[in-house]
This record gives C-alpha cells, sequence and structure tokens, in this order.
C-alpha cells in the first residue's frame, strides 16, 4: 500500500484506446494508476517521412498524455531505445540471417514490457503491471497463476503472451481481457477519452515502412546472397534472391514456371538452398519446439492431448504434446499444416487455458 492507502498499478500506455480504458477501469476501481511509455528503437533518419517507432510516435505519445491529463494520473516517457535494440531488433536481424522467421512480439513481452517495464514498475512501488492486452490472469486451487484466453475470440492476445513466467505473472494485470473490443470502445466513450475510435497498432513497430525484407536487407545485407531453388529431388528450377526474401508456404514471386504451383517448403541455410514443392510436400504433422516455457513452472507428465496455435493469427489445431525436458517439446498435429516456420511460436492450449509455449526448431 501508498501513503495514500491505494495499491499502485503501473499502466503500459500507447496512447490507444486499449491501454487508455485499462488505466480508467483501474481508477474506477480504486487503485493508485502512473502511466508510462516506452521510447522504442526506431530506424535512424527519416524514410518516407518516418523516424519514430510506430508503437510510440509523437502523436501516440501526446495521446497518451492527454488521456492521462483527462484521468489525473502522472504520467512519464522512460527511453528503453537500447534495449529494445539489444532484445527485440537484434534478435530478429539475427533470426532472419539464420534462416528463420523470428516473431518480435514475443521478444517484446519477455524482454521489454515483462522486464525492463516491470522492473521500471516495481522500482516505483507498483505491485503489478497492466497492459491492454485482450488476456485473462487466474489463480489456480494451489495458488499458481494461470494464463486464459480473452473472453474476445477476434482480439485473444494469449499467444504473445505465452513467454510469461510465473514471476512476472503475479505481476501482470490485463484489466480489458475481460471485454470485447466494441465493449472497450464504448467504455472509452463513457470515460470520455479521446482515442475511442482509434484504430490498433501496427506489428513490426520499428520498420519504418513495415517493408521488412526492405529493412533486412538494409541491415543483414549479408544474408542476401543469391542461391538454388531446388525441388526435393535436388533438381534446380530457378534461382532465388536471399532467404530471408521467402517464407514457408509462399507461393507468389518464386519466379518459377512449373507444371503445377510450387511452394517455399524448406530453407537450407548451410547451403543457401531454398526448396520448394507442391502443396502435398508442404504439409508437415509435427514439429519440434524449444525455449518452451510452462506456465505453471513445469512441464505435464507424459504426453497430453491439447490445442496449439502456430502463428497468432492461426485457428487452433488438435495435436499430442510430448515434453521433452523442462525446455523442449515434440508436438504431433492431427492434422497436417502447410505453413509450420521454424522461428515461430508455438502456444499450447486446454481450452481457454495457455499451458506455454515455445519456439519452433524444426517440422517434419
Amino acid at each position: 500500500m501508498t501513503a495514500s492507502g491505494k495499491e499502485r498499478v503501473v499502466v503500459a500506455m500507447s496512447g490507444g484506446v486499449d491501454s487508455s480504458v485499462s488505466a480508467a477501469l483501474l481508477l474506477e476501481q480504486g487503485y493508485e494508476v502512473i502511466g508510462i511509455m516506452l521510447r522504442l528503437w526506431a530506424e535512424p533518419g527519416r524514410f518516407n517521412g518516418r523516424r519514430d517507432n510506430r508503437c510510440c510516435t509523437r502523436d501516440q505519445m501526446l495521446d497518451a498524455h492527454f488521456v492521462a491529463r483527462k484521468l489525473g494520473i502522472p504520467f512519464e516517457v522512460i527511453d528503453a531505445q537500447e534495449v529494445f535494440r539489444q532484445r527485440v531488433v537484434e534478435q530478429f536481424i539475427e533470426g532472419y540471417s539464420q534462416g528463420i522467421t523470428p516473431n518480435p512480439c514475443l521478444y517484446c513481452n519477455r524482454h521489454i514490457r515483462f522486464t525492463f517495464l516491470l522492473n521500471e514498475a516495481l522500482a516505483r512501488g507498483a505491485t503489478h503491471l497492466a497492459t491492454g492486452h485482450y488476456a485473462r490472469v487466474t489463480r489456480a486451487p494451489d495458488g499458481t497463476f494461470e494464463l486464459r484466453k480473452g473472453v474476445d475470440p477476434a482480439k485473444d492476445q494469449s499467444y504473445v503472451l505465452s513467454v510469461l513466467t510465473q514471476e512476472q505473472l503475479q505481476h501482470a494485470m490485463f484489466p480489458v481481457g475481460g471485454y470485447t473490443k466494441p465493449e472497450v470502445r464504448e467504455l472509452a466513450r463513457r470515460f470520455g477519452l479521446p482515442v475511442a475510435s482509434k484504430g490498433d497498432s501496427q506489428d513490426l513497430c520499428f520498420v519504418a515502412d513495415g517493408d521488412y525484407r526492405r529493412f533486412l536487407r538494409a541491415y543483414a545485407p549479408q544474408a542476401f546472397q543469391p542461391g538454388p531453388i531446388r525441388l526435393r529431388s535436388g533438381e534446380v528450377v530457378g534461382e532465388h534472391r536471399g532467404l530471408p526474401a521467402y517464407t514457408i508456404g509462399q507461393r507468389k514471386g518464386l519466379g518459377i514456371s512449373w507444371a503445377e504451383p510450387l511452394y517455399v517448403i524448406e530453407k537450407k541455410v548451410a547451403t543457401n538452398t531454398l526448396i520448394v514443392g507442391t502443396r502435398a510436400e508442404l504439409g508437415r504433422e509435427r514439429l519440434h519446439a524449444g525455449e518452451m516455457n510452462w506456465i505453471a513452472g513445469g512441464p505435464p507428465e507424459g504426453t497430453i492431448r491439447a490445442e496449439v496455435k502456430i502463428r497468432y493469427k492461426a485457428r487452433f489445431i488438435p495435436a499430442h504434446v510430448t515434453p521433452i525436458g523442462e525446455t523442449e517439446a515434440d508436438i504431433r498435429l492431427e492434422e497436417p499444416l502447410p505453413d509450420i516456420t521454424p522461428g515461430q511460436g508455438v502456444v499450447i492450449y486446454d481450452g481457454e487455458l495457455v499451458l506455454g509455449g515455445g519456439i519452433i526448431t524444426r517440422a517434419e
């Protein structure tokens, strides 16, 4: 408790409707609220009129400031450019250079929001860090913290929060997780917030124009070495422009004329080779995951049947999950998927409960 007798909560403010309503809800519930916005790394100089990280532009900072003033709460901006560059941007560049497709939102939530910013919140005497994510935290009968889907299936963001540990979850609050997006906008209007109709933020916030291929050519030019495009048989059918320019499941833009449509099915970094094949060859029913984070603190015993998602917007697929030690898992899908991509996250669910998640290392 603070001197005012209220529990203090820091809200990660973005200038958007979700974090703004989160702050307003917490105030209404009797908390002492502090708003903090992070200044994140962006490409230096100007590019197509942009020079800000798209998660923290000057306009967004002004919106967050206006919301904080409307609510009567303290607001500050903290410089997190260097830690963001090291933990998120360099991971992104290194991942693509190694032939995988990393998800920067997973690294951001693990290292920036719920490590760097959480530590800043705790240093200010706060008991919790609140964000505008559509997810929920509950307590299990044994006292462990649980991560659950947000109630709005169209906005559920539990996938990108699957990296959180028990230590982080005990300090996490997601005030809008129990609402739908239309309900959150209505709450914003009821609270008189000027961001009620504001659009959602964009992924790849640090890429000025949203073109990750252009970004990678600028920051990892050594990864863009032309090489052969081959069939599984080894037959050369074309030349690629550099492995980072392609994604698993890609069909268009290969520059190949063939009797039937060909898709990217594998990237072999060691030989700088792009492997293509028919749609029938693309499907995979088994994947291996590393960097597993089990929300309860440890893996389940033996093989379990669950549902998995291999991308934030992907559908849920029934699967059999076998933990391998503490940090790996073998996952057998009950139906083949065409776009299992090393570097992306795989998240495991039991109904609305998030069991854990990891990083896809290979598909078979």
